[in-house]
């Protein structure tokens, strides 16, 4: 009875000892996301959104690591949740868009860009984005004016559209 005891304990103890948080598997998660292990930093995300259902990070990053194994459905879907979380997160509406273009839906990437630039006026990159979906829509003096925006907000990259679609 002593030994069922004890074996007991140890197991309790055990468990609490060398259970991690959800924020330890986010930071592993991280890590290999990092080094592009993205299958095993997926199965880390999936830790941490076992443990909190409410971690938004955890849910945005799990969708960056789908996106680079090319699951655009989950990557989407993880996106939405993460935004679901936080709605002034413009990173997700911005790299959601992104798949979207690539997926050729571009009214929705149009929208997810629009919805990052009205979280932030002065994020350059979804203007930038958002003209090369006008540029693909063909609607290029659209485009332009995007291109135009992102060059003033500092985007580099927006330089050569601008030379190249705004004449």
């Amino acid at each position: 009875m002593k030994k069922t005891i004890y074996t007991f304990i140890f197991i309790i103890f055990s468990s609490v000892v060398f259970a991690q948080s959800a924020k330890e598997f986010y930071n592993s998660g991280n890590q290999k996301l990092d080094k592009g292990q993205y299958k095993e930093a997926i199965k880390d995300y999936d830790n941490s959104i076992d443990l909190d259902k409410t971690f938004a990070n955890a849910w945005y990053n799990r969708a960056v690591a789908k996106n680079s194994i090319k699951d655009y459905t989950g990557a989407i879907a993880d996106y939405t949740k993460a935004i679901e979380l936080d709605p002034t997160n413009k990173l997700a509406y911005n790299n959601m868009g992104l798949i979207k273009k690539n997926l050729k839906d571009y009214d929705g990437a149009t929208a997810d860009y629009t919805r990052a630039i009205e979280i932030d006026s002065a994020y350059a990159p979804a203007y930038f984005n958002r003209g090369n979906i006008k540029v693909l829509m063909e609607q290029p003096e659209l485009g332009c004016d995007d291109f135009r925006k992102a060059l003033d907000l500092g985007s580099n990259k927006a330089l050569e559209y601008v030379a190249k679609y705004c004449k």
